[in-house]
């Protein structure tokens, strides 16, 4: 990671130097409008950023439009108000919940996300606590245990598990670990929120979407042929190196390469 490379005609020390500059070009609020992290941005009330922002995260699938349009009108059936309305919904509130489908997330899957955050709600004040593990090195513990918690309920229905994957599944849970970086991820540059305290920085994971990924072999940060959760964890390592306490930091900057820079469909470096 110390040889000069030579990246857009310029040459760098380092990887290292040649990330940060990217996240100071992408960590802004010009990245919020466009992005789904957007949707939790319209809330001030700690329960309904949580709450947009896990809707937002679970539905990150496909273009960023559409992604937006969809949370939005989700959001307009809980009446743009999602903590109340999980709280204090009553079943004829439910009902034009029944109509909305993203992909393949549909009415069974909406109406227990509901169902299982008000239960949730009924009893905690914030869902950092489904996700917090007293000592854990990394978050892995923390998304084995929501997913456990989430799917508690004597209802839940089998289907709704792909939503809220678990590394003890193998999977990337690229999408979770997206909202725990919106959640955890606190510094002056308005993006990521850091209304979570007791879990850090330095304990999360990198999402490891198609751009991230992509990206990230090409910058030779990855060298595992497939991608599941130990992928996540080699990426994060490589990252970790850059900057211990604020590893997923360089999200933004592999995210922002592979979708703004087309790095993740042409550019070798």
């Amino acid at each position: 990671m110390k040889s000069r490379k030579h990246v857009h005609g310029k040459k760098w020390e380092t990887v290292r130097d040649f990330l940060n500059e990217k996240v100071d070009q992408y960590n802004r609020p010009g990245f919020i409008e466009n992005d789904p992290v957007s949707i939790p941005h319209s809330f001030r009330r700690k329960q309904d950023i949580e709450i947009a922002g896990l809707f937002a995260a679970v539905l990150a699938w496909g273009q960023r439009v559409t992604i937006i349009n969809k949370c939005w009108q989700l959001m307009g059936m809980m009446d743009n108000d999602p903590y109340k309305f999980i709280l204090n919904h009553s079943e004829k509130d439910l009902r034009p919940l029944m109509d909305f489908k993203h992909r393949t997330f549909n009415t069974t899957d909406t109406l227990y996300f509901v169902e299982a955050l008000r239960w949730y709600y009924q009893q905690h004040t914030s869902l950092e606590d489904a996700f917090y593990v007293p000592g854990a090195e990394t978050i892995e513990l923390g998304l084995n245990q929501f997913q456990e918690i989430f799917f508690s309920l004597e209802d839940a229905p089998r289907r709704t598990r792909k939503h809220i994957p678990a590394p003890i599944r193998k999977s990337t849970c690229k999408r979770l670990a997206m909202y725990l970086r919106w959640m955890v991820r606190q510094d002056n540059c308005g993006v990521d929120f850091g209304v979570w305290k007791r879990i850090t920085p330095a304990q999360l994971v990198c999402p490891c979407d198609l751009h991230v990924d992509r990206t990230a072999r090409r910058l030779k940060l990855i060298r595992r042929k497939q991608t599941d959760w130990e992928t996540a964890l080699e990426l994060t390592a490589h990252l970790r190196a850059f900057d211990a306490a604020d590893p997923v930091k360089y999200d933004f900057a592999l995210f922002g390469l592979g979708i703004e820079e087309g790095w993740s469909k042409q550019v070798k470096v």
